[in-house]
């Protein structure tokens, strides 16, 4: 299924808890993007950050909308990218959120 969320592998522990920070306005959770994938999925921790996998290649910032996008779906909020423009290390703001909310959606 496009768009889903893998179960971690090995203990998630504290690492978890350097994804997600709170802002005044929701959540940032840092990201980690491997385009050009052959599924879009939410692979789990990947070291203090999100593994994000999008089928969508790493040109014109059509895999940074593949992420925001199934991150709202997945987290039935508004998303928007924070940080990272270029390259893998992102961070994505969840927008009315809360940090608990997040995290069980994305089972961290």
């Amino acid at each position: 299924m496009r768009g889903e969320i893998r179960p971690p592998t090995g203990t998630v522990g504290p690492v978890s808890h350097a994804i997600l920070t709170e802002t005044e306005t929701g959540v940032a959770i840092a990201v980690w993007v491997v385009p050009g994938s052959s599924r879009s999925q939410v692979d789990g921790p990947h070291g203090d950050r999100l593994k994000v996998r999008v089928s969508s290649p790493p040109e014109g910032g059509r895999a940074n909308d593949e992420v925001a996008e199934l991150l709202a779906r997945l987290l039935g909020a508004e998303v928007t990218l924070a940080a990272g423009m270029r390259g893998r290390a992102k961070v994505f703001e969840v927008n009315r959120m809360g940090i608990g909310d997040v995290r069980a959606k994305l089972g961290l």
